[in-house]
C-alpha cells in the first residue's frame, strides 16, 4: 500500500506524508514511532496524513521519504480503550444549520447523535481535543466558511466525518451542536486528557439522561493557588497581562500539546545572555509595554525585543533613563518601568539568576490556546527570583534588528506548500502581489490578515484535519489568511498555502497590528532587511 504515499514540503523542517486514509496514516505513525529514527523530532498523525518534524542536519528529506515508503501501511489495528458517556446540552449555535444540511429535523439530529458511537482516532488541535469517527456515516458536514474567534470550552462539535469536544476556549471552525460540563483536559488527573485514541464515546442528552448529568459532577481541577511569597519583585503595573515564556515544550504532540514558548525566540535568548542566564531560561513577555516592577533587593535585568522606553524610579525619588538591550542594575526599592514601544510588539524581560516558575510538562511557558502553564502576570503579583547559577553578563556580538512600526510594510519570505495546489493561479497571485494588513483580532495563536482581494481556491472540498507548524499560512473559505504563531493548534482543518521561512519566524511575532505584510516566495533577501517605509 506504500504506493499511495505522497509527500509535501511544510517549511524547511517538516514533511507532510499523505496516505489517503485514516488507517494508513495511523499505520505510518506507528511505524515511524517504532523505528526510532534519529533526526525525527515529532510526529503528528491526523485524518489522512502524518506531519513529520525533523532536524535537517541529522536527516535529509530524501532519506526520510525512503524510510516512510518502506513501512507497511496495511498493518494498523484499531486500539480499544474505555467507554465514556458524555452528557450534552444540545443548544449549539449551528444545530439548526446542521440539521438543514443533513435534511433532518433538529430532533432527529439530536437523536441520531445520541444513538451513534464515536471512537477516538487521534488527538490534536489543542490538548485534550480528540478527533472521533462515528459509526453513523451520515455525520459528514463541512466546516464553517469563516472560523469563530472564540468557541467556549466544552463545546460539542462536528466537522467533516469527525466529532470533537473543545477542551478550552479557542478559535475554531467546527459546527457547534451543544456543550458538556466535563473537562477534556485536566493536569491534576493521572491522565490529563479525558479521551485518548481507542476510547469510545456515547453522547447523552442531559435533558433525558440524569445519570449522565450525575457523572459530570467531577472534582474541579486546578485546586487552590498557593499564596505568592511576600518577597521578590512586585508587579506595580500591568496594562495588559504579561506572560512567563521560555523556549516551549517540544515533544508532547502525543498529548495534543504544541511547543508554544516565546513568540520572538531570538529576543528571549538575547535577554538571557545579557544577564548571564542560559539561553532558554524563563523570562517575562510584555506586549505593547505598560509594565513595571519594584524589587526588594539588588537585581540585574535586561529588556530586549520591542524597544520600550525604560525608566528606573529610585526609592529616593530620582528618575533615571535606562537602555534597551543592556543589562540594568536595580537597588532595593527601585522600580523599573517599561513604556510603550514605537516599534514591534513584544518585549522580553530577563532576571539574572532566573525566575521561579512552576513548570507544566517541563516548561514555564504559558500556552494561551491550550491553557497550559502559569497564569498571566497581573498588577500586585510577585516575581520570585530563582537565584540559579549563572555565567558572566554577555553583550551579544550583533545589534538587535530594527523592528517594524504600525505604519510599515514588512517583507516576509514564504515557502509555498504543502497545499498550494488547492488554490488557483489568481489565488497565488493574490497572496504574493498585494499588501496584507495585520488585523486587531491577532494573538499569540495567529495573525489574522486582511486585504481587498481574497485568496481564491481551486478546490472547495473539505480538507481533512492535518498537522500544522509555526509560520503556516492557513486559508479558510473566506480567503483571508491566518498565520500561525507560537500557540497555534497542533492540527488544523483549512489548507496551508505556504509556511513563513525560518529566518522570519521571530519577526512575525513583532509585526504590530495595523502594519502591512508583503509575502515573497522563495526570496533570498537577508533576514536583517525587515521593513520598507
Amino acid at each position: 500500500m506504500t504506493e499511495a504515499l505522497r509527500f509535501h514540503r511544510m517549511g524547511s523542517e517538516a514533511l507532510l506524508a499523505e496516505t489517503g486514509s485514516l488507517d494508513a496514516a495511523l499505520a505510518l505513525f506507528d511505524g515511524l514511532r517504532n523505528a526510532r529514527i534519529e533526526g525525527i523530532t515529532e510526529l503528528v498523525p491526523a485524518a489522512q496524513t502524518v506531519l513529520i518534524r525533523y532536524n535537517p542536519s541529522l536527516l535529509t528529506r530524501h532519506a526520510l521519504e525512503a524510510v516512510a515508503r518502506g513501512i507497511d501501511l496495511s498493518g494498523y489495528h484499531l486500539r480499544y480503550g474505555e467507554i465514556f458517556d458524555i452528557p450534552v446540552t444540545y443548544d449549539g449555535e449551528d444545530l439548526q444549520d446542521v440539521a438543514e444540511f443533513l435534511g433532518w429535523s433538529v430532533e432527529d439530529l439530536i437523536r441520531r447523535h445520541g444513538e451513534a458511537t464515536f471512537t477516538v482516532a487521534f488527538t490534536g488541535f489543542a490538548p485534550g481535543f480528540a478527533y472521533m469517527t462515528s459509526d453513523d456515516p451520515a455525520f459528514d458536514v463541512p466546516r464553517r466558511k469563516t472560523p469563530r474567534v472564540r468557541i467556549p470550552a466544552g463545546s460539542v462539535a462536528i466537522a467533516g466525518r469527525f466529532g470533537g469536544i473543545y477542551p478550552s476556549d479557542s478559535p475554531g471552525g467546527w459546527q457547534l451542536l451543544g456543550r458538556t460540563p466535563l473537562k477534556m483536559w485536566d493536569l491534576t488527573r493521572a491522565r490529563a486528557a479525558l479521551l485518548t485514541p481507542g476510547d469510545q464515546v456515547r453522547f447523552r442528552d442531559m435533558t433525558r439522561h440524569s445519570s449522565a448529568l450525575a457523572f459530570a459532577q467531577a472534582k474541579d481541577a486546578g485546586g487552590e493557588q498557593a499564596t505568592p511569597p511576600a518577597s521578590g519583585l512586585v508587579v506595580t503595573r500591568a496594562d495588559r497581562p504579561a506572560l512567563y515564556q521560555d523556549l516551549g515544550r517540544p515533544g508532547h504532540a502525543d498529548q495534543g500539546v504544541s511547543v508554544s514558548g516565546a513568540v520572538d525566540r531570538a529576543s528571549l535568548i538575547r535577554a538571557n545572555r545579557l544577564v548571564g542566564n542560559p539561553p532558554g531560561m524563563a523570562a517575562i513577555e510584555v506586549t505593547f509595554g505598560g509594565f513595571a516592577l519594584r524589587t526588594d533587593r539588588a537585581a540585574t535585568l535586561a529588556a530586549t525585543g520591542a524597544p520600550c522606553p525604560l525608566e528606573i524610579r529610585t526609592a529616593d525619588g530620582r528618575r533615571l533613563a535606562a537602555e534597551i538591550d543592556r543589562a540594568v542594575t536595580l537597588d532595593a526599592g527601585d522600580e523599573l518601568v517599561l513604556g510603550t514601544p514605537a516599534r514591534g510588539m513584544r518585549t522580553y524581560l530577563a532576571l539574572r539568576g532566573g525566575i521561579e516558575v512552576l513548570p507544566a510538562l517541563g516548561s514555564a511557558s504559558t500556552d494561551t490556546l491550550a491553557r497550559i502553564g502559569p497564569p498571566p502576570i497581573a498588577t500586585g503579583d510577585v516575581v520570585i527570583a530563582a537565584n540559579q547559577r549563572v555565567g558572566a553578563v554577555e553583550i551579544p556580538a550583533t545589534d538587535a534588528a530594527i523592528l517594524p512600526r504600525a505604519e510599515d510594510l514588512v517583507c516576509v519570505d514564504i515557502e509555498l506548500g504543502p497545499r498550494q495546489d488547492w488554490f488557483t493561479e489568481n489565488g497565488l497571485e493574490a497572496l504574493l502581489s498585494q499588501d496584507w494588513q495585520v488585523s486587531s483580532e491577532s494573538s499569540r495563536v495567529g495573525m489574522r490578515l486582511t486585504a481587498e482581494t481574497t485568496i481564491e481556491r481551486a478546490n472547495n472540498a473539505e480538507l481533512p484535519s492535518e498537522g500544522a507548524v509555526r509560520g503556516a499560512v492557513q486559508v479558510p473559505h473566506s480567503g483571508q489568511p491566518v498565520v500561525f504563531l507560537a500557540d497555534h493548534p497542533l492540527t488544523a482543518g483549512y489548507p496551508v498555502i505556504g509556511v513563513v521561512a525560518a529566518h522570519h519566524l521571530d519577526l512575525l511575532g513583532q509585526i504590530p497590528i495595523g502594519a502591512r505584510i508583503r509575502f515573497h516566495a522563495r526570496c533570498k533577501a537577508a533576514p536583517s532587511a525587515r521593513t520598507q517605509h
